[in-house]
Parts: C-alpha cells; sequence; structure tokens
C-alpha cells in the first residue's frame, strides 16, 4: 500500500517539462492538487501549515518522459 503521513512533513516536487515554454510559476501550482490528491488518498493527514511544514520545488526538461516526482519526508516536530 501507499505510505501514511501523520506530519509534520517537508514535501518536494521535481516537475519535469517536455520542454521549457511554460512559466515556473504556472507548473508549480500543481502542487494544490498533487497535495489535495496526497490527502484524498491517505498519503497525508492532511494539506494545511501545521502538517506541511516545507515545500521544495526543481525544475528538469525531458521532452521523451514529462512527470512529477513527489518526495514526503517525515520533519522533527522539535524543529
Amino acid at each position: 500500500g501507499l505510505p501514511r503521513f501523520a506530519g509534520p512533513v517537508a514535501v518536494r516536487f521535481l516537475w519535469v517539462e517536455p520542454n521549457r515554454r511554460r512559466d515556473l510559476d504556472n507548473v508549480a501550482f500543481a502542487k494544490k492538487f498533487v497535495l489535495d490528491g496526497l490527502v484524498a488518498a491517505g498519503v497525508l493527514e492532511n494539506d494545511g501549515q501545521r502538517h506541511v511544514v516545507a515545500l521544495q520545488d526543481s525544475f528538469e526538461v525531458d521532452p521523451a518522459n514529462p512527470r512529477v516526482m513527489v518526495e514526503v519526508m517525515d520533519v522533527d516536530p522539535r524543529r
């Protein structure tokens, strides 16, 4: 099954586009829908600021295999 995170977590996104035509902020806007999907799937308990404490975006180009890769990492709540 899918991993489950109760939070707090940090989430990294690697956005791999087929070309450089779209503005990066438009590409990364999709994180809202990805996070909502992770909550709906039960991977994240919640996507509010108490649970998702950090977000990071990176961008690459791969015309043969555009995709988004998501990494969820537990964060020490004492930090």
